[in-house]
């Protein structure tokens, strides 16, 4: 669910100048505190979790720590706010290049990579799911205009696959005439600004440098607008290297779906992703270049609190087992298959998706292991996306509408969509999916601040965010009352969410105000203190395993 389809969509340039962005962020308002998704809407004016108030009315209680797993794109094991927080696998011997455990993952100390391959290698520069099924499906079914006989159901599949093929192919086409001309006025523009400031090729710079710049060069002067404006669209905590990096994944992923690398799969880690045969894959390494989504996600789970450094996590006392499965790219069923079962086998209770893709070829695959993890008492939770889309018309995957009709809302899943700071009609994000019937709830995730990779800190919007807020007070609600079912924290959490009856704020993607309560099933956004007093209120009915 990358943001440079909407941070930079329409963009044009002019020279060297880029001259309008249609922007991805809300940018209009004024710039919220770094932790304002922790804040409270009535003490502090931004419409957090109510994070201060949880933990008083928790003081002097025991918790009981929580393995939360995220399924993401991978994780900085060295992450100073992250690092003490790690999940440890006590049951493997670091290095030995023994599956000692015998879970068939050898020296998972930190958790999984279902991407890695041998020599430390790693497929995650992926094509979307559409392209990879077109490919496989258009020899068979690409000259034919009608169903043969007794292949209805798989024909329509098919016309369904090209249609969405299509539409995504021609959509890549454009951003990349689009976003390319941008990536090299960017590239230029940042050297003449590091120039201007004296600094080194290899040095970045942030907002807090451009004022320092004092020239009547034309050249630099519309270098530090464009700047200017990236910047106004990033939050201030970004720097010329961290946007250019983005930018140049995304342009990555774009290109893939234009010129797929369709062996890359094969070539990297080696299995059949369209064959679940049970054979291990994958390596225990955890980090590469596009660690830093997972290591934001885990932050805002888990962060180590009030250590004088960085931010703190919702939930205070976790352990993160990290799975990397999504690649930049389109995650492939197996893999979430996979990950699901591997965090549900391994001690996790939580686990957090911050993923979503628009076919899923084998979702019986993924539904099984979303029933394996219920059968577990584990609860997943996750991104709704980031597409301005009525999940009730268009849902995204995964989701618990099971393939196999036996249930249309699994009690352990939570679909999050993402609301911003201010009580307003900006309330909801302006990317954020919903759905009276398919999203559950809202959470903080426009303008939210996380640490990044490498001791750096990333303000971004997406359900991505929203999805781990509520993932930490999922955490924190079953550390302190430890009894409750998976079914009982999803009601927790829902319950907890007051409906913003009379609340009327501009419908994602549109100009037009609806109510807020119409874009999930609750009508309300997540509050970590609520939460904790609903579960007081409980007795629990989690059993043993």
């Amino acid at each position: 669910m990358h943001k440079f389809g909407r941070l930079f969509s329409g963009a044009v340039l002019c020279g060297a100048l880029l001259s309008n962005f249609s922007g991805f962020a809300q940018v209009s308002a004024p710039e919220p505190p770094k932790a304002w998704h922790l804040m409270d809407l009535k003490t502090d004016g931004f419409f957090g979790i109510s994070a201060k108030q949880a933990y008083l009315f928790v003081a002097g209680k025991k918790s009981k720590q929580v393995v939360v797993a995220t399924i993401d794109s991978g994780i900085d094991t060295a992450q100073a706010d992250l690092k003490p927080v790690l999940w440890t696998n006590t049951k493997e011997i670091p290095g030995n290049g023994i599956d000692d455990d015998h879970n068939g993952y050898v020296d998972d100390i930190h958790g999984w990579n279902f991407l890695g391959g041998p020599g430390g290698k790693c497929d995650f520069t992926e094509t979307t799911e559409e392209v990879r099924e077109y490919n496989r499906l258009k020899e068979k079914y690409d000259k034919l205009v009608s169903a043969p006989a007794g292949s209805e159901k798989d024909f329509a599949y098919w016309e369904k696959v090209k249609l969405t093929y299509e539409t995504t192919v021609k959509k890549s086409k454009d951003e990349i005439e689009q976003l390319q001309p941008a990536m090299n006025a960017l590239m230029a523009t940042s050297g003449y600004i590091k120039r201007a400031l004296g600094l080194k090729p290899d040095a970045s710079f942030t907002v807090k440098d451009l004022p320092r710049i004092k020239t009547t060069n034309d050249t630099i002067t519309q270098s530090k607008y464009v700047w200017q404006s990236v910047f106004d669209q990033e939050g201030g905590g970004a720097t010329n290297a961290k946007i250019i990096t983005d930018l140049s994944e995304y342009l990555a992923k774009l290109n893939n779906d234009v010129n797929p690398d369709l062996d890359a799969r094969k070539r990297i880690v080696g299995d059949d992703p369209n064959v679940q045969d049970g054979k291990p894959y994958g390596s225990n390494i955890l980090k590469f270049a596009d660690a830093s989504h997972g290591t934001g996600v885990a932050g805002l789970i888990a962060a180590v609190r009030n250590n004088g450094y960085g931010l703190n996590g919702v939930a205070d006392n976790v352990r993160i087992m990290a799975i990397k499965a999504v690649p930049n790219g389109d995650e492939y069923d197996k893999d979430i298959a996979n990950a699901i079962r591997y965090a549900t086998d391994n001690g996790a209770k939580i686990i957090n998706m911050s993923f979503g893709k628009k076919l899923s070829p084998h979702k019986d695959w993924v539904d099984a292991a979303i029933k394996y993890a219920a059968s577990k008492d584990v609860l997943l939770i996750q991104a709704s996306g980031n597409d301005n889309l009525d999940m009730d018309a268009t849902p995204e995957y995964p989701n618990d509408i099971f393939a196999d009709g036996t249930g249309t809302d699994a009690d352990n899943l939570i679909s999050v969509g993402a609301s911003s700071a201010k009580f307003d009609e900006n309330l909801a994000g302006s990317f954020s999916n919903y759905g009276q019937r398919n999203v559950d709830v809202f959470a903080p995730g426009v303008k939210v601040t996380s640490v990044d990779t490498d001791a750096e800190f990333n303000t971004a919007d997406g359900t991505s965010f929203a999805s781990p807020i509520t993932a930490g007070i999922a955490a924190l609600v079953l550390e302190y009352y430890p009894s409750l079912s998976a079914k009982q924290l999803k009601q927790v959490l829902l319950e907890s969410a007051t409906p913003l009856t009379g609340t009327m704020v501009l419908k994602p993607g549109t100009k037009n105000k609806v109510a807020f309560t119409t874009l999930s099933k609750t009508g309300g956004i997540v509050n970590a203190y609520r939460a904790l007093l609903a579960a007081s209120k409980l007795k629990g009915e989690r059993v043993a395993i």
